[in-house]
């Protein structure tokens, strides 16, 4: 077909053989076992010119526009190989949702135009995990731990730890927290029954400070907790990217020591090795070293 457009383009064989590199004869050749394949004549050739039939000129319009199409999907064929074309779905834990994904996914759309990027948020780490294993999402924002082999984690960042408190609240006239300060405080926490890590974690650091935690309310999603705590219903402990929601009638202060604190983890299937995945994961990267306040 490539043979035919150069001689119709050309309507000359020794033009059309110089242009595509190759002999003359073995063009002649191609292009009469064309024309018995279809079993009608696209060239009259004389000694002197060479014309088109009008089925010749019937077939150099449609052998056009399927060489463009093969074009066409070699092209995509490679953009894809190399990352720049095809699909890609992100799943977030609810402060990653608030604090990352915005600038995250205005970066894929810049760095990354020919991929579709799909995102849900405000989802819990064990519904992570599933989705990664599913094959429902590619790529995991989450709280550790995550123990299972088939999917592959590292940390991308430590978030410090913040009381979360209703407008007005005594303790809020304070410039930091500890743990104990929260004692005989109604509180609002995750899902527990190892949904969220935050449940234990909270449960846990209150143990710790000596006293037993009552929690009057559990939430599966973050913005669901700052808005309870808004309202007045409790008092609790978050990610301080949690701060980003700007609920109103919420007041944020560092829970102390500043060394207590969740990992935020990028989670992939193990041995995923798409492009897409690796050029995604080179700008989160970027994002996360050189973020935008």
């Amino acid at each position: 077909m490539r043979y035919f457009r150069a001689v119709a383009e050309e309507l000359h064989f020794g033009r059309a053989a110089a242009r595509l590199h190759i002999a003359q004869p073995p063009l002649s050749q191609q292009i009469r076992a064309l024309e018995a394949e279809l079993g009608v004549e696209l060239l009259r050739r004389s000694t002197r010119r060479v014309e088109l039939t009008p089925a010749g000129s019937a077939f150099l319009e449609r052998a056009r526009q399927i060489l463009a199409s093969v074009d066409d999907a070699g092209d995509e064929a490679r953009r894809v190989g190399a990352g720049l074309a095809g699909s890609l779905t992100l799943g977030c834990v609810g402060s990653a949702t608030y604090s990352l994904l915005p600038l995250l996914a205005r970066s894929l759309r810049e760095e990354l135009p020919g991929v579709e990027v799909e995102f849900r948020g405000e989802m819990l780490g064990p519904d992570l995990v599933a989705a990664l294993l599913g094959g429902e999402i590619d790529l995991a924002l989450l709280r550790p731990p995550v123990l299972d082999p088939g999917v592959a984690v590292e940390v991308v960042r430590r978030d410090r730890l913040i009381v979360v408190l209703p407008d007005g609240h005594p303790l809020a006239r304070r410039r930091r927290l500890r743990m104990a300060d929260l004692s005989g405080e109604d509180l609002v926490v995750h899902a527990g029954h190892g949904r969220s890590v935050m449940h234990d974690l909270v449960l846990g650091l209150a143990r710790e400070a000596g006293f037993t935690p009552r929690v009057r309310h559990e939430v599966a999603e973050t913005s669901t907790l700052v808005t309870f705590v808004a309202a007045g219903l409790g008092v609790a402990v978050a990610p301080e990217p949690v701060a980003a929601l700007g609920i109103s009638g919420a007041t944020y202060r560092p829970l102390v020591p500043a060394s207590l604190g969740v990992d935020l983890l990028v989670g992939t299937r193990a041995g995923d090795d798409s492009p897409q995945l690796g050029r995604a994961l080179s700008t989160l990267g970027r994002v996360l070293r050189d973020p935008v306040p």
